[in-house]
């Protein structure tokens, strides 16, 4: 499960968890090159983690990686941590930091959204039209859809926005070898410095000049009486950018695959557009699972179920696992959009949740309500391919065939 090649298989993937819920649920993991990890599969357990917040902190792991990576960035750059976001924190920071933007993604304000949102859901689908009947739905319309959203929220302009792809895939990308800039730690030190020169010159703007952006509420925001230091300044922008549009992403081309491989379920949800869609969309989220793990490391000792939890120890959080737990979800491997039990863990849980969640789920329907009403018929076109990530992920290629209406 850590090396990022087995990603690309999904159904591989979904079966170790399947044996591991069944067979191994809870167990303490050295994998060669990294630190000691309890590996948490179910669906309760990983729930009850994410509700003790004092008890199991983000920091100083918040998610896999090697030794190796740790040890070279903490000597390269003098950091031990190359970003810090609310990914990162904890309280007293996590919540002082949250509150500054949590307000511009609930769900009243993000409802007046809703007129833009759509029109640039129908922007993508003409798009769609435009591209003649074959496409790669991932590279051609999902990627960027969500991105102009986020884009546009934050202050970022359109012609940026590429430079915004490029550095996201890099940064969530780096295993894969068709999104990163290279290999080296070097060159994943670069990314993240390329983010922040970018935001930095945008905190800069947005001081000087402020705007009714999002950019200009974190570049002017104070925390303490205290304008908010330079490494988080930029660690805000750079969770906001990169995961306010991949994960939306990623969860709308996969949604798609998925009504592609249960036809019945396109023509139901096609049918009633407006009594499925909610449904329909926590489903695929479900279905996903894009942020395939966090980390949270114990303050004291702590008994998870029949095991113990000593203090210092981390756990890996496998939200695809806890997504496709038997005790929780009936028939949790059947796509079903009329899935009533609205309980996927996929936004996380507890003090963590996305801020992005109800952002994301609004993009979503008003896409798939905009794809269902125009196009008359879709099929695969080519084999799906996978990112190579264990942290965040999906499908790096959808090709699809199409008619429109």
């Amino acid at each position: 499960m850590v090396d990022p090649a087995n990603w690309a298989d999904e159904a591989w993937v979904h079966e170790q968890f399947r044996w591991l819920r069944h067979n191994d649920a809870l167990r303490q993991l050295s994998p060669n090159g990294f630190e000691p990890f309890w590996n948490v599969t179910k669906y309760a357990e990983i729930k009850e983690v994410e509700q003790h917040k004092q008890i199991f902190i983000n920091d100083p792991r918040p998610n896999l990686a090697p030794q190796m990576m740790d040890a070279m960035l903490e000597q390269m750059s003098g950091r031990k941590h190359l970003v810090r976001s609310l990914v990162q924190m904890d309280d007293p920071d996590h919540m002082k930091y949250r509150v500054l933007t949590q307000g511009w993604f609930m769900g009243s304000n993000v409802r007046k959204l809703q007129g833009q949102i759509d029109q640039l859901a129908t922007q993508y689908v003409d798009r769609l039209g435009d591209l003649g009947g074959e496409c790669d739905f991932v590279k051609d319309v999902a990627i960027w859809y969500p991105l102009r959203v986020i884009m546009s929220i934050l202050g970022v302009p359109e012609e940026d926005e590429t430079l915004m792809l490029k550095l996201t895939q890099e940064l969530f990308g780096s295993s894969d070898p068709d999104n990163t800039r290279s290999f080296e730690m070097s060159d994943f030190m670069e990314v993240v410095y390329d983010f922040e020169d970018y935001f930095q010159n945008l905190s800069e703007s947005r001081r000087s000049s402020p705007t009714d952006d999002l950019a200009s509420v974190i570049a002017n925001a104070r925390i303490d009486g205290q304008a908010i230091p330079e490494l988080e300044t930029n660690g805000y922008y750079m969770i906001i950018a990169a995961a306010g549009h991949d994960t939306t992403s990623s969860s709308t081309s996969g949604g798609l695959l998925a009504l592609l491989e249960h036809p019945d379920q396109w023509h139901k949800l096609q049918a009633n557009p407006e009594g499925l869609m909610s449904t329909a969309v926590d489903e695929m989220i479900r279905w996903v699972s894009p942020v395939r793990h966090f980390m949270r490391t114990a303050t004291e000792d702590y008994q998870l179920g029949k095991t113990k939890i000593s203090a210092g120890e981390s756990a890996i959080l496998w939200y695809p696992s806890a997504n496709r737990d038997e005790d929780v979800f009936e028939a949790p491997f059947e796509f079903r959009v009329d899935r009533s039990d609205a309980k996927q863990i996929a936004f996380g849980f507890g003090a963590h949740v996305c801020l992005g969640q109800h952002l994301a789920r609004m993009e979503m329907a008003a896409l798939f309500k905009e794809l269902l009403a125009r196009v008359d018929h879709m099929e695969l076109a080519g084999t799906p391919q996978y990112t190579e990530s264990t942290f965040v992920g999906g499908l790096k290629s959808l090709p699809i065939r199409y008619t429109m209406k």
